[in-house]
């Protein structure tokens, strides 16, 4: 099995030993995504709204430069610092995923990177 690595610099770059995502034909694993504005490393802001955008919108940017897109994503997995905001978040999640709704799962946890609020990644299918 061949494995390539992706980059765009329509995503943030990695803040780790990581990449932006994996293909491992015929699928793509995306890594964590959180809210950063691509030409910064910056959160977009302090609030969950226009950081899960930020984030949807960079798990977006990495699929298709890995030749997929959100309409052949498999699975999603998000992680939420205050599960509080879970109907806040599914509501800005329907924008991206109105149609097309992959298998998911949305997980609390205590503290993501960057003291972000929302962290999410993917597996989607390539070609």
């Amino acid at each position: 099995m061949t494995l390539k690595t992706v980059h765009t610099d329509k995503a943030p770059a990695a803040i780790g030993p990581y990449s932006q995502a994996v293909i491992a034909a015929p699928f793509v694993f995306v890594s964590g995504q959180l809210g950063m504005d691509p030409s910064t490393g910056n959160l977009v802001g302090d609030d969950l709204a226009s950081q899960a955008r930020q984030a949807l919108e960079n798990v977006k940017q990495i699929l298709i430069a890995s030749g997929s897109s959100l309409e052949k994503t498999t699975a999603v997995e998000v992680f939420l610092t205050d599960m509080g905001k879970f109907l806040e978040f599914n509501a800005i999640y329907a924008e991206y995923f109105s149609t097309h709704k992959p298998a998911r799962a949305a997980i609390e946890v205590s503290a993501l990177p960057k003291g972000g609020c929302v962290e999410i990644k993917c597996t989607a299918v390539v070609g």
